[in-house]
């Protein structure tokens, strides 16, 4: 059975994988690692969904009565540059974050943040 659904077990892990990756680390760059993995689990997931055993190429021929779905395909392709375009932002903004606070970990970030907030609320008082 696990030979079977092999591609469904290696979706699943890897999303899981990547989903453990994005909640666990505060490190941004490594979040947008596991983001990325978590993308590509999914990519996996659809086009595994849209193999047809035994089925070829929709061009009508004689003969061939079982045709693969092209469209899981076209769409992941699609997916997989937009998925680039993405990632390359996120990192754009890591960087422009970096500039900003000398950090890319969340928590100290967060706490440069309530530092100038506080800092903030004592000169308007």
């Amino acid at each position: 059975m696990f030979a079977d659904y092999y591609n469904y077990w290696v979706a699943i892990i890897l999303m899981m994988l990547g989903f453990y990756i994005v909640i666990s680390d505060a490190n941004l760059i490594k979040k947008i690692i596991g983001l990325t993995i978590f993308q590509t689990s999914v990519f996996i997931l659809f086009i595994s969904m849209g193999k047809v055993e035994g089925g070829t190429a929709p061009i009508l021929a004689d003969g061939i009565t079982t045709y693969s779905n092209p469209l899981p395909h076209v769409l992941i392709l699609t997916a997989i540059v937009v998925g680039v375009a993405t990632t390359a932002l996120g990192l754009a903004i890591i960087a422009r974050i970096h500039r900003e606070y000398g950090t890319i970990d969340e928590n100290i970030i967060h706490a440069q943040d309530e530092e100038e907030y506080e800092d903030d609320d004592e000169a308007a008082s």
